[in-house]
C-alpha cells in the first residue's frame, strides 16, 4: 500500500544552506539532519578527496605538505567547482540515506549573484545527485526561517551575517524590494582580530584561534564585566611561542572596522527603500539572522547607531536552512531555476 514512509523512501527534498563558513541541509519531514563545515581536504599527489565537513576542519592549519584544506566557497559562491560538487554529492547522499530516487534540492546564494555564478551552483547541484536544482535568495530564506510574513503588503528588514557575505534586504509581498550583498561578514571579523593581536602585540595567531576568540569573548558592546581570555601564538620578534590575556573590552577596537562596513550597508538600503516601506522598518525593526548576528551586543550597537529597533532571531544560524525548508512544500507549483516567491503567491 502506498503511504507517507514509502513516498520519503522514494525522495526526500531538501534544502541547503550552502555557506562560505558551513553547510546545513533540511530534509522535508525532518528538519536540519545536518551542520557541517564547508572544508574539504584534498591529497596533492592522488587529486583525490580525503576527508569532508568536521573531519577536515581540524585539519586546518594542521595539515601535512601533501594534504590541502580547501574551502571550496568564498565570499558566498563557488570558488572551486569540482571540489564544491563532491562536497555537496557527499552531504545529498549522507541527507537522503536510502532514498531511491534523487532528491529535488533547494540551495540559498547571495543577492548580488551573476547568472554565470548562479549557472555554476545548479550545475553543482545537478552533478551532485540533485534531481532538480532551484535557487532562492538568502535574504528571503532567513526572513522566512525568522518567521518573518514576508508575504503579507508589509516591509521587512533582515540583516543576515553569515561567513564569507552580508545580506541586507528589504522584503514585502513574497520579494526582495531593496537589497545589497557586502563581502564583509564573520570571516572578516576573524581577520580583523588577527591583524589587531598582530598590530598591538606582534603575535601571530591562525584562522581557528581568531574564531575562538570571537566565539568566546568577542564583543562590540561593553560587557557589565569583561571578559578575558589566553591566548596563544607566534612571537613575530623572537620567533618563540608567547601566552598573552585578551579582554573583550579589546574587541571593541579589533572588529569596529568591519561592523562599519556592515552599519553602512544597511543605512545604504535603508536610504533607497520607498517610504512607506521605512515606516514599517521602524515599527517592525530590524532582525538579525547568520552566525555573525550572535556577536555579543551587535543588535545593541545597530539600535544605537541606525536609532531602529533590532533584534536577534531565535536559532539565528539555522533561519536561512530552516526557509528552505519552508519552501519545499511549494516545489511541485515552482519552475527550475530562481524562486520567485512573489510570481508563487499570486
Amino acid at each position: 500500500m502506498w503511504n507517507f514512509k514509502a513516498k520519503q523512501m522514494l525522495s526526500k527534498d531538501l534544502g541547503i544552506d550552502l555557506g562560505t563558513t558551513s553547510v546545513l541541509v533540511y530534509v522535508d519531514g525532518k528538519g536540519i539532519v545536518l551542520n557541517e563545515p564547508s572544508v574539504v581536504a584534498v591529497d596533492k599527489n592522488t587529486d583525490c578527496i580525503t576527508r569532508i565537513g568536521k573531519d577536515a576542519q581540524v585539519m586546518l592549519g594542521r595539515n601535512p605538505n601533501h594534504i590541502e584544506v580547501i574551502r571550496p566557497l568564498r565570499d558566498g559562491v563557488i570558488n572551486r567547482y569540482d571540489v564544491t560538487e563532491k562536497m555537496i554529492e557527499f552531504f545529498i547522499r549522507r541527507a537522503c540515506g536510502n532514498a531511491v530516487m534523487r532528491p529535488r534540492v533547494v540551495i540559498c546564494v547571495p543577492t548580488d549573484i551573476s547568472e554565470v555564478e548562479q549557472r555554476a551552483v545548479m550545475d553543482a547541484g545537478s552533478q551532485a545527485g540533485a534531481r532538480k536544482t532551484y535557487l532562492m535568495a538568502e535574504p528571503v530564506a532567513a526572513a522566512l526561517g525568522a518567521g518573518l510574513d514576508i508575504f503579507s503588503p508589509t516591509g521587512h528588514m533582515v540583516v543576515d551575517i553569515g561567513g564569507g557575505t552580508t545580506e541586507v534586504a528589504v522584503v514585502s509581498l513574497g520579494g526582495i524590494v531593496v537589497s545589497k550583498s557586502i563581502k564583509i561578514a564573520g570571516n572578516r571579523f576573524d581577520e580583523a582580530i588577527m591583524r589587531y593581536v598582530r598590530r598591538k602585540y606582534n603575535i601571530a595567531i591562525g584562522e581557528r584561534t581568531a574564531e575562538q576568540i570571537k566565539i568566546k569573548i568577542g564583543a562590540v558592546y561593553e560587557h557589565g564585566t569583561a571578559r578575558t581570555m589566553e591566548v596563544k601564538g607566534r612571537c613575530l620578534i623572537q620567533g618563540l611561542p608567547k601566552v598573552i590575556e585578551l579582554s573583550s573590552k579589546e574587541m571593541l577596537e579589533a572588529m569596529m572596522e568591519p561592523i562599519s562596513a556592515i552599519f553602512d550597508a544597511v543605512c545604504s538600503v535603508i536610504e533607497k527603500t520607498p517610504p512607506e516601506l521605512v515606516g514599517d522598518v521602524l515599527r517592525n525593526g530590524i532582525v538579525l539572522t547568520g552566525g555573525g548576528s550572535l556577536l555579543y551586543g551587535l543588535d545593541r550597537l545597530m539600535a544605537d547607531v541606525i536609532e531602529i529597533k533590532t533584534r536577534v532571531a531565535k536559532e539565528p544560524i539555522k533561519c536561512v536552512a530552516l526557509g528552505t525548508g519552508k519552501i519545499l512544500q511549494y516545489l511541485d507549483r515552482l519552475p527550475d531555476g530562481v524562486i520567485d516567491l512573489s510570481q508563487l503567491k499570486r
